[in-house]
Order: C-alpha cells, then structure tokens, then sequence
C-alpha cells in the first residue's frame, strides 16, 4: 500500500460509502452567483453595443491590444497558411483524424422519410440541416485542435451551411495547430474572441459576427454560465462538467496501464474525476502503487496530483454485478471495460457517453482519432443525454398530408377530442374537412 492521501479508498461494505460517493461525484459547473450576475452583464453589453462591446472586453480580459473590432477577424488565408505551415507528421496526424472523424459521422446521417395510407394520406418526417452553427474553442496555451475536428466536421456533414468559430488568444496567443485543424474541418469564419462576450455575439450577433442557431464547443466557467443565459435564444449542445473516466478491471490488466489511464483525466485540470471499479484488491493496490511510481513522471503532476487527491477513486465492489450497478449509478462520461470480453457487458450498461472495450482500448485515442465524438455528456447527464454528433446538427420536420377522404375520416376523431377539450374552433376546423356524405368512422 501507498500513501493513502493520493487517491481515495472506498470499499461498497463500508458504512459510509454511499455518502463520500456522493459527495466525490458531486458537481454544478454553473452555481457561482458572481459569476451568473458577470455572466448577465456581459451579455446585455454585447446586445447593446455590439462590436464596440466584443473589443473593449476582449481587451480587458485577454490583453490583446486591438484598435478596430476588424483586427478580431481571422481570414480564410490564415488558416490555411497554419494548415500548410505545419511539420509534416502534424499535418499527417490531423488529416488522419479529421477523415476517420467524417467516416465516422457519415454513418449517423439521417435521411427523410414518408409513407403513404390506403387513403392517399401521407405522412413523414423531413431531415434539415441548421443555417449556421457556432464552435467555442478554448484558445492560448491550453488550446485543443481535436475540439475543432469534433465539433466542425458533423456540423459539416450534417449539411450546416456556415460554421463559425470563436477562441480566444490571451495576450495574442495564437494556436497554429487550431487554425490548421479549423482549415482541415472546412470552417468558414474565424473571430479571436472568448469568454461570455463570444458566446453572447454568436447568440445574438452584432455588426461582424452573425447570429448562429446553435452553439457547441468546451469551456470555462463563465462559457458554461453564458450558454445556459442564451439558451433558448439559441440551441446549445451541453452545459459541460470536468472531465471523467471510470475504469472497470478484472485485475488482469497491466496495473501501469490503468494507472496512466486515470491519469489521463486527471491531468485534465484539478476538478476532473479519474475512477477504478474492481473487485480485485489486491490489484488495487497494485494500481495504486503503480500510481504512485508514474505520476512524479508527469509534465502535469501538480494538476493531476490534486485531481486524483479531490476527486479520484479506487472503489473495491463485491463482484461483477455490483461493478454494473456502479457503472450505472455514476453514469460515467468515458467508461473503459478493461475486462476480458468486454463485449458481455453492454447489454447492462445503461449510462455511458462513450465505451471503451479491452484492455487495448484506452479513452485517449477516442480523444483524438478513433472517429466517434470526444464531446460527451459529463457529470451523470449520460443518464439522459448522448455524445454530440451529426443529429446535433440535423433538424426534423413531421410532414403531413391528407387526402379528402384521409381529412374526412380523420376530422371525424380530431372533432371528438377537440370538444372534450372544449376547444370548439378546433373542432369546426376539422368538422369542415368532413364529407356529410361519408360514413360515421367507429
């Protein structure tokens, strides 16, 4: 056994467990009332003076000394010239991704339907793209190419026509690989702008930057606030918690390759949650062992470090079933069966955004390449939500046609309900449709 202040230690016989469980797994990403009040003020500057709002905040907050608003404005040539100026494996490594990214996705698409009654009546459902989707990208230092990739290219292949980004560049920081994976997703407007005041002028829009119907994209606190105040104004994908992993082991994995695991959403920043379910102990400990001989080796150590200290777990569990019951309970963002036929449990997980099956089959190339989505439900939302994808950017419309005997016989049930509901107008409006001549339908 190790320090025990590394990670905590829960047992599901331990009279207490339920309650230090809730509490590790306990998260509101948007419950700080400053910054709801900050939140609300940025957006109303935004609405009221546009532009000139977008450069005076983003002056403020992120040191970039801009004269004009146009200065905020990246052209298409830029990012290509990002693109082309990458070292040939970066450039080869974002082409591989972005094109299992789009394979990927291509299979969500959906198509239009109808189908036609014995009456002529035809009903069906029409597939739309949104007009113009906005992406959030974090900017500077901790900058995300792959949160490019994985937001721009199903908004694409659904069919959106006009992507715009936004990300920050604190101190005039720009991310080459970010404008190249924007180039590489075929994004159409680039503006160098963050925080509340971005997501403000994709919701509502100002003189430059147009108006979007949907927003999507990671973020800090104040983007998670400001697009939970705009919702509504405009579709959003998630109100997005830190990141989290949940492994479950049958103790037959390399303990150094679960350790890394865990640390691979640790290293994520302080409140992510890394978590081992087994019910082997003494694997446990060799986790834990393994834990604390690697973690000095990372570049992320202190973050990390305090992740696992706050937030992380290694949670002993009777037997499998009671691992399924905990897979469930914690509705985990990222779960890795590292099992030996992982294929097996599927049919009782209920609650995942993504699952990651074997032991070769770690989360971090779900991150980058393997193709489905990295933007995933967080904080237990994957009881009742799902990873972003291509329907994300799909609207669907019910189509209904009636053809008069289809009206006639169909008026006959709408005016009986429409009375009981003592809705007379919607009754006569159906009630003109019916053919006197027809019979009673019964």
């Amino acid at each position: 056994m190790t320090d025990v202040s590394l990670v905590n230690r829960l047992a599901t016989t331990d009279a207490n467990f339920n309650k230090r469980l809730d509490h590790l797994l306990a998260w509101d990403s948007v419950s700080n009332h400053e910054v709801q009040h900050a939140v609300e003020a940025i957006i109303a500057d935004v609405r009221q003076q546009g532009d000139q709002a977008l450069l005076t905040l983003t002056r403020k907050f992120d040191r970039v000394d801009a004269t004009s608003f146009a200065e905020l404005i990246l052209p298409k040539s830029r990012l290509k010239a990002a693109y082309e100026g990458l070292p040939e494996a970066q450039r080869q490594a974002l082409e591989k991704a972005a094109s299992r990214i789009k394979t990927y996705h291509e299979h969500q698409k959906q198509s239009s339907w109808e189908y036609t009654e014995a009456d002529g009546t035809v009903l069906g459902q029409q597939i739309t793209p949104l007009d113009r989707a906005g992406i959030y990208v974090p900017g500077g230092k901790a900058a995300y190419p792959s949160s490019v990739l994985m937001n721009a290219i199903p908004a694409k292949v659904a069919g959106v026509k006009e992507v715009i980004m936004v990300v920050p560049t604190p101190g005039g920081e720009l991310n080459e690989l970010v404008l190249a994976a924007a180039w590489q997703a075929g994004v159409d407007q680039v503006f160098t702008i963050g925080g509340a005041q971005a997501v403000a002028a994709l919701a509502y829009g100002t003189e430059s930057v147009p108006h979007v119907d949907k927003i999507v994209g990671p973020g800090n606190i104040f983007v998670a606030t400001a697009k939970r105040a705009v919702f509504g104004q405009v579709g959003i994908d998630m109100i997005a918690g830190p990141s989290e992993i949940l492994v479950v082991c049958d103790g037959q994995t390399d303990p150094d390759w679960v350790a890394m695991d865990l640390f691979s959403q640790a290293e994520h920043d302080e409140d992510a949650q890394a978590i081992l379910v087994s019910w082997n102990a003494d694997f446990m400990d060799q986790v834990e062992a393994s834990m604390a001989k690697l973690l000095p080796t990372l570049e992320r150590e202190a973050i990390a470090r305090t992740s696992l200290a706050n937030r992380g777990a290694l949670i002993h569990v009777q037997d499998q079933a009671e691992a399924v019951k905990m897979i469930n309970r914690i509705a985990p963002e990222h779960l890795e069966l590292s099992v030996e036929d992982p294929q097996a449990w599927l049919s009782q997980v209920r609650h995942a955004g993504a699952i990651f099956m074997g032991r070769h089959t770690c989360e971090a190339l779900g991150d980058y390449c393997a193709g489905p989505n990295h933007v995933l439900p967080t904080s237990g939302t994957a009881r009742f939500s799902s990873p972003l994808g291509v329907q994300d950017f799909q609207k669907r419309s019910s189509l209904i046609f009636c053809s008069p005997e289809g009206a006639s016989t169909l008026g006959q049930t709408a005016s009986v309900l429409a009375r009981g509901e003592s809705l007379t107008a919607h009754a006569r409006s159906a009630e003109y449709r019916i053919d006197p001549t027809a019979e009673v339908s019964k």
